[in-house]
């Protein structure tokens, strides 16, 4: 199989390559290396994935921008899928430059879906999109205190958020409506039979060869922060609970789609942790504290705009029709990730 990858550098995207990568399929990654810019990462560390993935004869890398519809449609030409994880990933930065922003996962995500219509190979599509679609409504469920976390009061929500959950009337941020953009656009290419496509709208994704900020990736930043001895904001009183899913996990759903379209041509999925891998903030430093001894300052701050208390995903529509589950708990996932930061502290310098 011929795989493109956009994002390919990323978090998310690199461990994609890497899986089809050892699978023996033929991988593109397809990357301009923006993070260093929108996320404020060194040099080093916003190439590392890139780097990383050079150790592969069958990974071609292409340094490329979604943004540049005739670069995305030549690298689209004769692949047999593509899985879309090219984004702007930061709410903050949607607030202070909602133009790119919006070029990047609404146009960007349009001109994909435009390469893979275009492709005589008719490639599908997976899109990476993420539970700030249902923005503020998320907030409007009643909810109680469960002492270190919070927890839905309404037992209508006992398996969390499903897919079929409203998207309407409510604040999103920038973030949320432009990822909110892409996600119908693709939903109907697919609805219109002119691509095979699903969407994932992901919780909390975390794992290895993430570099977890303040304003992205709150798993890898509190356990980059406490292993290197940097202070720790929180922003609320750090009760907000998800559902967090290790990244070999999210890939093997994207990989369960892909596998399946021959018989499931389009889809919608909420895809996280789910109710058995909840946890809230102070639960992760606890965790930390207990693993590797080390606790960082913290302080506390104003709840961030549009930040949901609580976010769970019913993961049950993707069990049911991609047989799939989670495999790697939180204890787990933790201490991987707390072993590759210390093994990679140079590049945190």
């Amino acid at each position: 199989m011929k795989v493109l990858v956009t994002g390919g550098a990323g978090f998310v995207g690199s461990h994609v390559s890497e899986y089809y990568a050892k699978k023996g399929d033929s991988v593109t990654v397809f990357d301009n290396l923006s993070r260093a810019r929108l996320l404020g990462y060194d040099a080093a560390r916003a190439a590392s994935n890139w780097n990383y993935l050079k150790r592969y004869d069958n990974i071609e890398l292409m340094k490329g921008d979604i943004c540049q519809a005739e670069m995305i449609k030549e690298a689209a030409r004769d692949v047999d899928a593509i899985i879309h994880t090219a984004a702007q990933t930061a709410v903050t930065t949607s607030l202070t430059d909602p133009r790119t922003d919006f070029e990047v996962n609404a146009v960007g995500t349009f001109n994909v879906l435009e390469a893979a219509r275009l492709s005589k190979s008719r490639p599908c599509v997976v899109f990476c999109s993420t539970n700030k679609v249902y923005g503020d409504n998320v907030n409007k469920i009643p909810v109680r205190d469960g002492g270190k976390s919070y927890e839905f009061a309404d037992d209508g929500f006992r398996k969390g958020i499903s897919e079929t959950f409203s998207i309407d009337l409510c604040e999103h941020t920038p973030y949320g409506a432009s990822k909110l953009a892409g996600d119908i656009y693709v939903q109907d290419y697919a609805q219109r039979n002119e691509i095979d496509a699903a969407v994932f709208r992901m919780s909390c994704i975390y794992g290895t060869r993430q570099f977890g900020v303040e304003d992205q990736g709150w798993v890898a930043w509190f356990v980059i922060a406490t292993l290197l001895g940097k202070p720790i904001t929180i922003y609320g009183d750090g009760k907000q609970a998800r559902d967090v899913l290790y990244v070999s996990d999210l890939v093997k759903v994207y990989d369960a789609f892909i596998q399946r379209r021959d018989r499931i041509h389009h889809g919608v999925y909420n895809v996280g942790g789910g109710q058995a891998n909840k946890m809230s903030l102070l639960e992760l430093l606890e965790m930390l504290q207990d693993a590797t001894g080390k606790m960082s300052s913290v302080s506390f701050d104003h709840w961030r705009p549009s930040d949901q208390k609580v976010y769970i995903s019913d993961i049950s529509k993707a069990a049911r029709e991609l047989d799939w589950r989670p495999n790697v708990g939180p204890k787990e996932g933790v201490l991987k990730l707390a072993e590759w930061v210390e093994e990679n502290k140079r590049l945190f310098a």
